[in-house]
């Protein structure tokens, strides 16, 4: 496959990288490159990726204003046997962004034209400058500033990824001036957005059985509520038949996780409204705040071309792996679920996922078969789980040497009991994967 208004291939780690990030965080679609493809696109791999990732963030990171912190993703991938880089660059909503080094001028702006970053004229620049969003959550000042970060330390702790003293400027939660910002505000341990999760009996908002609250606390926190309350809901459906039982969700669990991360990190806060979660008799609407970004079309939308809203916010949960990398969400959720399930209007964004079955039951008819059993061995591994947790940690905590019998009748019960859940569902195999409990779990381990 040869370059196109989207790919940029190098060879290897170059000077010329700044540029090429640059000018597709000017481009309307974003792009990516790979380090370690020549230009004739056979690859030829890279020798060290760890210590490369981490010299392209650093630099990225330094040379290239305004901060394009949270509009990058560097991922490693194996290519014919070989290991290549590939950075996702998404188009930023602070345009123009420039190499720091030469400032918003000739030499210092570029923007994707084909397949090569050529520079901007200085009447682009002047353009793309005044049409700047200013409104956003990283340069509004919050309007408290006596704030605690108490939850969020601990959520980084637990990525061993502790925060320094540094850590409101290092992840953005501070303005220009060096006051906290609107950003900071909604990571904080109090404030007051409300986020509701609500059931209706029927298919209306008419009869509301139940109202869930998990606002006015950290956005990480309510965001981590609202996934494991909805996770409770979203209940196996059993049928068994003469050859075979069959389980499946009222919804895609992958698709339902990503819909719902996807509200919180793309909602538009400057209108101070939360994303909103109602549960129907038949389906599930989760509606955020805003309209499509500027410059991004419903077409580019579902093919996942990426401008976030809040930038500051997609790199705190990237760090947190709440996301996995730019512009994977939409695109996951369109392998389970149609177009037509997403409605856009001039201020809201609404996705409505249908329900496999009915949500409700009036008499449910649950056989013994399929009553969730806490074995013994459940029981200790539920005692173990605190927090995120790998398959190693958990077998050390229990003293179990042979990995099979773990797995047999320790974890594997867990998992399909809904009591355990991945932390990467979307990876089993993933080595960076982790569990935890579910509220179902968390319940299971009181009683």
């Amino acid at each position: 496959m040869s370059e196109t208004n989207r790919i940029e291939y190098k060879r290897e780690l170059s000077e010329g990288l700044e540029k090429e990030v640059v000018a597709f965080l000017n481009y309307r679609e974003g792009g990516i490159i790979y380090i370690g493809i020549d230009k004739e696109g056979r690859t030829v791999g890279v020798q060290d990726a760890d210590s490369n990732q981490l010299k392209i963030k650093d630099r990225l990171k330094n040379n290239i204003r305004p901060s394009a912190l949270g509009l990058f993703d560097i991922v490693s991938e194996e290519r014919d046997g070989k290991e290549i880089l590939k950075i996702i660059v998404a188009s930023g909503s602070e345009k123009p962004y420039h190499l720091k080094k030469y400032g918003m001028s000739e030499k210092g702006c570029f923007i994707r034209l084909g397949s090569a970053a050529e520079p901007m004229s200085q009447k682009q620049i002047e353009e793309l400058f005044a049409s700047r969003t200013r409104n956003s959550i990283g340069k509004i000042k919050a309007h408290r500033q006596d704030l605690n970060f108490e939850q969020l330390h601990i959520y980084y702790q637990e990525k061993q990824k502790p925060l320094n003293k540094q850590f409101r400027k290092n992840l953005e939660l501070t303005t220009i001036e060096g006051d906290l910002n609107y950003a900071a505000y909604l990571l904080a341990d109090e404030n007051n957005l409300s986020v509701k999760v609500a059931k209706y009996k029927g298919d209306t908002r008419v009869d509301l059985m139940e109202s869930n609250e998990y606002g006015y606390c950290s956005l990480v926190k309510a965001t981590k509520s609202v996934l494991d309350k909805i996770s409770l809901e979203n209940r196996t459906i059993t049928q068994i038949t003469q050859k075979e039982r069959k389980e499946h969700r009222l919804w895609n669990a992958i698709a339902l996780r990503e819909a719902i991360i996807n509200a919180f990190v793309h909602n538009d806060y400057t209108r101070e409204i939360a994303p909103k979660f109602e549960i129907f008799n038949d389906r599930i609407e989760i509606t955020s705040a805003g309209s499509l970004p500027d410059g991004l079309s419903k077409n580019e939308f579902f093919e996942g071309f990426s401008i976030p809203r809040n930038k500051e916010l997609m790199r705190i949960y990237k760090d947190l792996d709440l996301v996995e990398q730019l512009g994977s969400g939409i695109p996951r959720i369109l392998e389970s679920y149609s177009k037509e399930c997403f409605r856009f209007s001039d201020n809201f964004l609404r996705m409505i996922f249908p329900a496999a079955d009915d949500v409700y039951r009036e008499t449910p008819q649950v056989s013994p078969q399929v009553t969730p059993q806490v074995t013994p061995q459940v029981q200790e591994l539920l005692n173990v789980i605190n927090g995120e947790v790998s398959r190693t940690e958990l077998q050390n905590s229990l003293g179990l040497s042979d990995r099979k019998n773990f797995r047999i009748n320790y974890l594997n019960p867990a998992l399909e009991e809904g009591f355990v859940e991945l932390t990467i569902p979307d990876k089993p195999k993933s080595s960076k994967q982790k569990y935890r409990l579910t509220e179902k779990g968390r319940k299971a381990r009181q009683e």
